[in-house]
């Protein structure tokens, strides 16, 4: 009899998805395609896999207590963007979207790369009752760490579809 899979087994999975996913999405495509937007307001590829990301980075970390990828491994330097550091990409306006300036897929894939390991260390230090922490009591009800990491699954599926569509449109441009 298989065991009945934790939150943890399904997290890591769905989590796993979305790093399984991400690579194709982006690999091929030129430093244009990633900048490209369709429409003036319009969030191109190599910002829709960013923010993804930063979300992830942020919201994860929070989750388990630890610094986020973002500065703790240099990736905010090496992306050298006009924005805080604390930036994640919500609330961005189009002129800051517009500001975005990263075309290169392999730093995109690397920072999602050392999200995704440190999602998976916070994952596997979880238990049942950790699941169950409020993480955020701005909201009724409060956020626990489960509700969170639900909606970052639910939030980085949407934004790699969002991917998807633009790089074919991208495509059928050329």
């Amino acid at each position: 009899m298989t065991p009945t899979p934790t939150a943890t087994d399904i997290l890591r999975d769905s989590f796993g998805r979305i790093h399984d996913d991400f690579p194709g999405l982006l690999q091929g495509l030129t430093a244009e395609d990633l900048l490209w937007r369709p429409d003036v307001d319009a969030n191109p590829i190599g910002w829709l896999a960013w923010h993804l990301t930063r979300v992830q980075d942020d919201h994860v970390a929070g989750v388990g207590g630890v610094e986020q990828v973002w500065q703790a491994q240099g990736f905010a330097d090496r992306f050298a963007l006009p924005y805080p550091t604390a930036s994640i990409g919500y609330g961005h306006s189009s002129a800051e979207v517009s500001a975005f300036s990263v075309a290169d897929p392999e730093l995109l894939i690397a920072y999602q790369d050392a999200v995704h390991d440190m999602t998976v260390a916070v994952l596997e230090g979880m238990d049942a009752a950790d699941y169950q922490r409020i993480v955020d009591d701005r909201w009724d009800p409060p956020v626990t760490a489960a509700v969170r990491l639900v909606s970052v699954v639910g939030d980085a599926t949407a934004h790699l579809g969002q991917i998807g569509y633009v790089r074919g449109m991208a495509e059928r441009r050329r």
